[in-house]
């Protein structure tokens, strides 16, 4: 490992993020948790805690940044980080998020600055997965926003710590079923998952170099997978819309995931006026999708807890001149190549539902009836540019 690895460990779900730290501690030797409180900002600061196996080794606060907590912890995180790599003794910090803090930009600051992040994990319990995913709550309703312009909801906050992160802390819990379970692993297929596990307290520190060779054991499976390495830039493409890893077709234990992929383009009002039915049809939705009026810009789908967002993520490169693909990351050219279409070249409709007891006849029909006709279609692109710009508000154009 080098010098000093860090691990990030994030979720809203306090009580398995708690566990999922408890057992690193307790897994590898010479590791420290570096916590930042963010509960404490209507007071003016944030309250930071460094702390190892055997208790608290210091605490101090961090004054709010342009009245922002979260600004605060980036403004603090990384000199506090090079505070304990340059104290020596430490080979992980541990660097547990505040509820609502999500970790990729929190790990993009800690690179930023030079560090090396080992790892990325969120911790959950699969038994509060669809609870937390159906929340349409602002943050600030529940306490836990973390700026006092912070509108993100429970649900899209929950979603994207849960998707980000390459491993998973899945707590024990008796009250999760197989449905949960299913969930959990639908909406991130490709994550890691890893029980927290409660560790073995008769045996010596797992991998402790204090202890004779024959007595060591290995590191868990949580702390291997904490150690495993972490790459920020293919952590964020994994997330962009033009070229994320989005979960593949399933049905079990009661949980779909429909996968919606067409070339046609959406007739902008009649997609406006079904987008309500369409968010509530699955607790969770994303992708990629492109409006007839618009055939340049890759408009972004993220839908949680009933609400959904709509973004421009640029342009599709089918819309750029051959000069520009040039300053286009290798990913995003890669991931165009494999859905690329003489006619349209990258733009399509790519869209993902996940849910339990998700309707997959009534959705595919709904979104089907959104798209061009076919005399619409044959009408050609300076027809489609006359549509009613119905996403214009939306989009804030």
């Amino acid at each position: 490992m080098p010098e000093l690895s860090v691990v990030i460990v994030g979720g809203l779900h306090a009580d398995a993020r708690k566990a999922a730290v408890e057992r690193l501690l307790a897994d590898v030797p010479g590791s420290v948790v570096l916590h930042h409180d963010l509960a404490t900002a209507a007071a003016g600061t944030v309250v930071r805690t460094i702390r190892d196996a055997a208790g608290l080794l210091s605490a101090g606060e961090a004054p709010l940044v342009n009245d922002c907590a979260c600004c605060a912890l980036r403004e603090d995180l990384v000199p506090e980080l090079l505070r304990i790599r340059d104290a020596g003794g430490t080979r992980m910090a541990v660097v547990e998020l505040w509820d609502s803090v999500e970790p990729k930009a929190m790990a993009e600051v800690v690179t930023a600055g030079g560090l090396t992040v080992a790892g990325v994990i969120t911790a959950v319990d699969p038994a509060l997965v669809l609870p937390y995913l159906g929340n349409g709550d602002d943050l600030a309703e529940r306490g836990l926003a973390a700026a006092a312009t912070d509108q993100r909801t429970v649900a899209d906050t929950f979603a994207r710590q849960l998707e980000y992160a390459p491993v998973l802390a899945v707590a024990d819990s008796v009250e999760a079923d197989d449905e949960d379970r299913e969930l959990l692993a639908q909406l991130h297929p490709t994550a890691r998952r890893v029980p927290i596990g409660r560790g073995d307290p008769a045996g010596a520190p797992a991998d402790d170099l204090t202890v004779p060779a024959p007595r060591r054991r290995p590191l868990s499976p949580l702390a291997q997978a904490a150690l495993a390495g972490f790459d920020v830039e293919s952590a964020a493409a994994a997330q962009h819309p033009a070229c994320a890893l989005l979960p593949a077709e399933a049905d079990a234990h009661g949980v779909a995931t429909l996968v919606w992929h067409r070339r046609r383009p959406f007739h902008p009002e009649r997609l406006y006026e079904a987008l309500e039915d369409i968010t509530c049809a699955a607790a969770r939705s994303r992708g990629r999708f492109w409006l007839a009026d618009k055939p340049d810009v890759l408009l972004h789908w993220d839908a949680a807890g009933g609400a959904l967002c709509v973004e421009s993520a640029g342009p599709w490169l089918a819309s750029l001149p051959d000069a520009a693909w040039d300053m286009v990351p290798p990913v995003r050219r890669a991931a165009a190549s494999l859905d690329w279409h003489a006619e349209h070249g990258d733009r399509c409709q790519h869209l993902v539902f996940t849910s339990p007891g998700l309707d997959r006849d009534g959705l595919e029909r709904l979104l089907e009836s959104c798209l061009l006709t076919d005399a619409e279609y044959a009408a050609g692109r300076d027809a489609w540019k006359r549509l009613p710009p119905a996403f214009d508000t939306l989009l804030e154009v």
